[in-house]
């Protein structure tokens, strides 16, 4: 039986009737949990064991926005409070000795967090790099506004994912450090000058461009594509971030409900898949919306299921984890401030 090309969110902790037999007929390749869909790791193995069965596959992606500080799915008292992605990068700045590390330590016990759920895929890390004056949707989510700080962190933690079996998502393919707004609410405009995307929003993702999967960012980047969105432009995914980037990995589209993107959920499915996004992504778990979804995407086939089968051909040895030392990792962090340091920044 064949996937369809969607992740899929859920309303509750527990699968309804409907959703089982919605699952059982469309057969997205993953699905994505939320806060509402949390309770305890017994409900949430639950949870998941339920989605495999739905889908009649193991070989799956469970997929949990977990990158530390405000944005963290699983949280106290059954999971640690972590620190942000900012204070992991100024732990560097300020140790660099010790920064990829402790990087790797804490996306190793990450790891080991989720793997002991059934959660497989982290979408972490954020690559990023704030510009002055950017709206704080992203803010402290971004490890610095140092290009070699975000670089070097995101890839010692993605690493440390990998090592203990979950895969990490690169995001906002191209860049979205530079969005004056939210684009969960809005469209963003980055209309900023072309060598100064390469120079710094491109180059965080040309640097971590062997990572397994990437997820896309929904702004607009009117010089290079006056019209369309990232995550709906054709130009923009196949001359930059398939192009100059070099991202040969499985491509997803950031939650197609979010309101940057515009049309209903079927139009925007469709729109994402026919920019060359490999799956498109539905988080809210909107039954209706679902429905729409599932009827807008194709089959997992091609060049899509070899990217898919390839991103899970990342793992391969689990590492040993030093549970004590991971620990201590994450203390040392979270004493750190999560603010921008006050040094001159990549994006000026």
């Amino acid at each position: 039986m064949t996937f369809k090309a969607f992740i899929t969110g859920c309303a509750g902790r527990a699968l309804s009737a409907r959703e089982r037999s919605f699952l059982r007929r469309e057969r997205p390749v993953g699905l994505i949990l939320f806060e509402r869909n949390i309770a305890t790791p017994e409900q949430v193995r639950s949870l998941i064991k339920e989605f495999k069965h739905a889908v009649q596959s193991d070989q799956v992606m469970i997929l949990v926005d977990q990158e530390g500080g405000r944005i963290q799915r699983f949280r106290p008292p059954h999971w640690r409070q972590l620190p942000s992605m900012r204070q992991l990068g100024n732990y560097h700045l300020a140790h660099p000795d010790k920064g990829p590390a402790a990087a790797w330590l804490i996306g190793r016990l990450l790891a080991h967090e989720m793997i002991a759920l059934g959660v497989n895929v982290n979408c972490t890390p954020v690559l990023d790099v704030p510009a002055s004056g950017a709206h704080d949707i992203i803010g402290n989510r971004a490890f610095s506004n140092k290009l070699d700080v975000v670089i070097n962190m995101g890839r010692a933690i993605a690493k440390g994912h990998m090592a203990g079996g979950v895969l990490p998502v690169i995001k906002h393919i191209p860049g979205h450090g530079r969005a004056g707004a939210d684009s969960h609410e809005q469209l963003p405009v980055i209309d900023a000058d072309i060598e100064a995307l390469r120079r710094v929003d491109f180059a965080a993702f040309h640097a971590l461009r062997d990572m397994p999967i990437a997820m896309t960012a929904h702004v607009l980047l009117p010089r290079f594509d006056p019209e369309h969105p990232v995550s709906t432009s054709a130009k923009i995914i196949g001359e930059i971030i398939r192009g100059e980037i070099g991202f040969e990995g499985l491509l997803l589209s950031d939650d197609l409900s979010m309101g940057a993107l515009s049309g209903d959920l079927g139009a925007r499915s469709a729109a994402v898949i026919e920019a060359g996004c490999d799956i498109a992504l539905h988080c809210n778990g909107d039954f209706n919306e679902m429905t729409q979804v599932a009827a807008n995407v194709p089959p997992l086939s091609g060049r899509r299921a070899e990217r898919f089968e390839q991103a899970f051909g990342f793992i391969s040895d689990i590492e040993p984890l030093d549970l004590a030392k991971a620990e201590a990792a994450v203390t040392a962090v979270c004493q750190m401030s999560d603010e921008l340091p006050n040094e001159i920044s990549n994006t000026e």
